[in-house]
């Protein structure tokens, strides 16, 4: 690892530990020849998957847009990012093991399913954008769903 300061190869590590639920290492490391300490992280390789979208298009796998949608619908609740940290996490874990290919019905459903759990407000706000309700009628199915 080169020092950002002195831009000399010769670090070692002084300490490092787990964080973001096992996915990352942090190392902290110091350089040989400054004396310069940094940080650095180490994580896996990020999902790589196509998504199918409902009119057959293809599209790389994005977490940042699935990620800003979910915030978006948690807007001023009580959410926390450790909450949608662990939700992303979990749901990139099962639609890696589903295969190349996901369909957005999928993550749809996925995404529903999780924010139902952590926060109902959050999850009725994704639900009316992910699902285009179109009118009251709708969404007062979609909440009598909920209610049950």
């Amino acid at each position: 690892m080169r020092c950002p300061k002195c831009k000399k190869s010769e670090t070692r590590v002084i300490d490092s530990r787990d964080t973001n639920f096992s996915r990352q290492i942090r190392r902290r490391r110091e350089c040989e020849s400054c004396a310069f300490r940094f940080t650095t992280f180490e994580h896996i390789e990020a999902a790589h998957f196509v998504v199918i979208k409902k009119d057959g298009s293809r599209e790389p796998y994005q977490r940042e847009k699935i990620e800003s949608g979910i915030w978006k619908s948690c807007e001023k609740r009580p959410v926390t990012e450790a909450q949608i940290e662990a939700l992303l996490n979990n749901l990139e874990d099962k639609w890696s093991a589903h295969g190349k290919e996901i369909p957005t019905k999928l993550i749809g459903k996925g995404i529903m399913d999780g924010l139902k759990k952590i926060d109902e407000v959050a999850y009725i706000r994704f639900a009316s954008v992910y699902r285009q309700f179109k009118d009251v009628e709708s969404f007062k199915k979609e909440l009598a769903k909920l209610l049950e």
